[in-house]
């Protein structure tokens, strides 16, 4: 449909060319000549415009998601299906199921039928092996790579992997600011709170810490500062800092073992958990961390369990804390069984991205015309959507 338009707009601006060159013959030549100028380069826009959305049409874009089950990552697939399908680009988006050598056969089999562009949101976060490679393909095959969300090695290498490909760039987070925006929401509530959080009246706040998935930098970052940032607003204002709820646990916190930032995860760590800690036996978990909201769902399920946090003014409710603010997330706290979490913008990134591809199928640089966006100031092909802290209020 469009290469006709093309055809019929082309036929058109011809047409006008020649109507400007076939003027009155009382008219000057200069006059002449000026009308038949300005008619070509209008032509000319127009001809160009058409040739830009045959580009857009042409465009035959890869999207791999390391999970569709992670709800954060699902929000953005939502967001940037309705973004893509507005560009009227072609895309396919690939489900990896949290499988790199999955991931890679997938990028493999979509370069080989015509792929022009590959939007990877890679499943072994933090691994230059496995982000090298991927680019490696895109160069092989000569067509950009645009990579999100989950960080592509450490924050000392990812500057040389981004740098290693023209046609490369990332969308993703400051990976820090999350768990600094957590822990100074957590110790300001603590601080407002502090004797109705402390069950046992002991004058120490447990604690309970959820990872979603080892080596991860952002899940490393939040497990971090949300704990560091909180004892520091806690220890300014003289209150002891918090006091992780198993000493026999020196990590201090429970991971995911199978990387997925999972509810199940979470719930089967806190359903054994409040089988030894609880009201009942005096040493109740009395602050619950969790690096995504997914994890904080599973957590307030058990919690329901056991009769916590059912919304009611008449049960005790413990405050959980998770990133992401997904609909569920907002629900949770809008019906009082969660506390707080950090907005991770699904809606912002999926705009980004999909601007970055609009630019790639119109042959332009990826981050043309991003002056607008957080590029980073060290990484020139590195955009950070930024955080914000939703408590429903």
């Amino acid at each position: 449909m469009k290469k006709k338009f093309f055809a019929t707009v082309l036929s058109a601006a011809l047409m006008a060319t020649m109507l400007a060159g076939c003027q009155n013959s009382s008219s000057t030549n200069t006059t002449a000549a000026t009308t038949a100028d300005q008619a070509q380069t209008e032509a000319s826009k127009v001809v160009e415009t058409a040739k830009d959305a045959a580009d857009l049409s042409d465009a035959s874009i890869a999207v791999f998601y390391y999970t569709y089950s992670d709800t954060y990552i699902s929000s953005v697939r939502t967001a940037l299906d309705e973004k893509l399908s507005a560009l009227g680009v072609n895309y396919q988006n690939y489900d990896s199921n949290s499988n790199q050598t999955t991931q890679n056969e997938q990028i493999d089999t979509a370069i080989s039928t015509g792929a022009t562009m590959l939007i990877v949101n890679i499943v072994t976060s933090g691994s230059v092996d496995a982000s090298q490679a991927i680019i490696d393909k895109a160069s092989a095959a000569g067509i950009p790579v645009l990579f999100f969300n989950r960080a592509l090695a450490s924050d000392e290498e990812e500057a040389s992997v981004l740098g290693s490909y023209d046609k490369c760039a990332f969308v993703g987070t400051d990976a820090p600011e999350a768990g600094h925006m957590q822990g100074s929401m957590i110790g300001d509530y603590l601080l407002a709170n502090y004797d109705a959080v402390d069950l046992n009246g002991d004058g120490v706040i447990s604690y309970a810490m959820f990872m979603g998935q080892l080596g991860n930098v952002e899940a490393i970052y939040r497990t971090q500062y949300a704990v560091e940032d909180a004892n520091a607003k806690l220890v300014a204002a003289g209150k002891p800092e918090l006091q992780y709820f198993d000493s026999s646990n020196t990590d201090c916190y429970q991971v995911d073992q199978d990387g997925n930032w999972s509810a199940t995860a979470a719930n089967n760590y806190m359903t054994t958990n409040l089988s030894q800690y609880n009201k009942e036996n005096g040493n109740m978990i009395e602050i619950v961390i969790c690096n995504n909201d997914g994890m904080a769902e599973g957590v307030i399920s058990a919690l329901n369990d056991k009769g916590y946090n059912l919304g009611t003014t008449d049960c005790v409710t413990i405050p959980v804390f998770g990133v992401d603010a997904t609909d569920a997330a907002k629900q949770l706290i809008g019906d009082g069984k969660m506390t707080g979490t950090i907005k991770q913008d699904a809606v912002g990134m999926a705009e980004c991205i999909a601007f970055l591809a609009e630019n790639a199928a119109s042959g332009k640089d990826m981050m043309d015309g991003t002056s607008s966006y957080n590029v980073s100031k060290d990484i020139a092909n590195k955009i950070y959507i930024p955080y914000g802290s939703y408590t429903g209020e």
